[in-house]
């Protein structure tokens, strides 16, 4: 049954409430992604979009959950457009949930435009290639797995490691040196509990960075749909700041994986075929339609670089949804417990971790010359590091020689002093070389062969 109103078909008769599904029968018109206004017999009203359509039934996602829902009594507006996002540079400065609301008791944001929160693909052919260095302020992020404008560097994580943290000292320090051009962050809290949200807003709003922040907050008791929403508003955001306004934006969200368990959800009471570990067949695609909106654009001032995190079930890299994802992006950063253990933060385990664009974001007139020899040398020296470890363990100390007992103070040192540093500390990229450089010392000079004479000379300590 249907009758034409004003903004949309209505339609009554509800087959079957199924999990956060509503099944319609009798829907003559209706597309994928349409938006539907769904009201119950008490006049509340709640959202929710079609995700299946075909042979007179449409299946819709209800953004709210259906708890409370009768088959009766319950009325649904199929409105003719897909869910929109008001965009102005107004959303700066603003906190909201993970549709899109204010939560911050400040009026929705005036919309200059109103942007299909799916997004647009970049043309291919209109990519360009990202370029420019991105400082976070943490000297193993910036001097060995370099992040990049345009980049997609995910964070793998693990349960109770610090990545909360970590991804609000970069949210706080992130910046574009010495360009003079505009940038924001837009942060993406998905699934978080009350207490990690009040931490994201805290961290933010005392440090000032908020200003130029938009930050969107799905907690963990809101409805499962809801997450599959949250980063495609966040990214609708950030593709008005950076194609419209020439912003380079930084998109950090946490945590895919419980956008991924989400669609797990949705998926199950679709009754889908299910893939490996139970995620929906699609899970790759679905996380590609995410990630490759960051980008760069010909002709366009503005980026969008993207920092997911994601929390490894059990610390497994072969999970789907790090392994997908490992695919799709442009390296990794892997947070390890090891170091956590020892009280290292951020605990990030180098020798596990690549960014794939650093060559072509760091060097002379970018960073600084020595850039790449010196984040080859330190890695060189750590893994050599990490194998007497584990062979002074078998023989002990006393039966190393004496450059390996270099090598060994070489790790602890590296350690202590490169890879530990302070929650509030913000390491410019000249002091991040310079702590590399006292480090590199304590090795014989013989020894740093990925490093240029030409720069040993210029830049090791005497």
């Amino acid at each position: 049954m249907s009758s034409k109103s004003v903004g949309g078909i209505e339609y009554t008769k509800v087959a079957e409430i199924r999990g956060p599904l509503l099944i319609l029968e009798g829907v003559t018109r209706s597309a994928f992604d349409e938006l539907v206004e769904i009201s119950t017999q008490s006049g509340e009203t709640r959202l929710g979009k079609v995700v299946e359509v075909g042979g007179g039934r449409a299946v819709v996602q209800v953004f709210e959950g259906t708890t409370g829902l009768s088959v009766i009594g319950t009325k649904s507006r199929f409105l003719g457009k897909t869910m929109e996002m008001p965009v102005s540079e107004d959303v700066l400065g603003r906190i909201f949930d993970g549709l899109g609301r204010p939560l911050d008791g400040l009026p929705e944001p005036v919309g200059e435009d109103f942007r299909d929160v799916n997004g647009q693909p970049i043309n291919p052919e209109r990519r360009d290639y990202p370029t420019d260095f991105i400082q976070t302020g943490i000297s193993v992020i910036d001097g060995m797995n370099t992040l990049i404008r345009g980049q997609k560097l995910p964070i793998f994580s693990g349960a109770g490691l610090p990545h909360n943290m970590l991804a609000a000292q970069i949210a706080r320090q992130a910046s574009v040196e010495g360009s003079g051009e505009e940038f924001a962050v837009v942060f993406a809290a998905i699934g978080v509990q009350h207490s990690e949200s009040r931490f994201f807003r805290k961290s933010l709003e005392e440090s000032g960075a908020i200003k130029r922040s938009t930050l969107f907050l799905n907690l963990a008791d809101d409805p499962a749909i809801e997450r599959i929403i949250t980063p495609r508003v966040a990214l609708t955001v950030a593709e008005y700041l950076a194609f419209d306004l020439d912003m380079h934006v930084l998109v950090i969200i946490t945590d895919m994986t419980n956008y991924s368990e989400a669609l797990r959800e949705i998926s199950a009471a679709r009754e889908e075929v299910p893939g490996r570990k139970g995620y929906p067949g699609y899970l790759y695609t679905d996380l590609a339609s995410i990630y490759e909106r960051a980008g760069r654009i010909k002709g366009k001032k503005g980026s969008i670089t993207q920092m997911p995190i994601l929390s490894m079930p059990s610390d497994d890299k072969t999970h789907p949804i790090p392994d997908l994802t490992g695919y799709i992006t442009e390296g990794q950063i892997v947070l390890g417990r090891d170091l956590f253990r020892k009280e290292i933060f951020p605990p990030i385990n180098v020798l596990s971790c690549l960014s794939r664009l650093m060559k072509d974001g760091i060097g002379a007139g970018r960073t600084r010359e020595d850039h790449q020899n010196v984040s080859d040398q330190l890695y060189s020296g750590y893994a050599r590091a990490q194998e007497l470890r584990a062979l002074a363990e078998i023989v002990g100390k006393a039966g190393l020689a004496g450059t390996d007992l270099k090598y060994l103070d070489f790790g602890e040192v590296f350690e202590k002093k490169f890879l530990k540093q302070g929650y509030e500390e913000n390491r410019t990229i000249e002091e991040t070389l310079s702590i590399a450089w006292d480090i590199l010392s304590i090795i014989p000079e013989k020894e740093l062969t990925k490093i240029k004479q030409t720069y040993i000379d210029k830049y090791k300590r005497k």
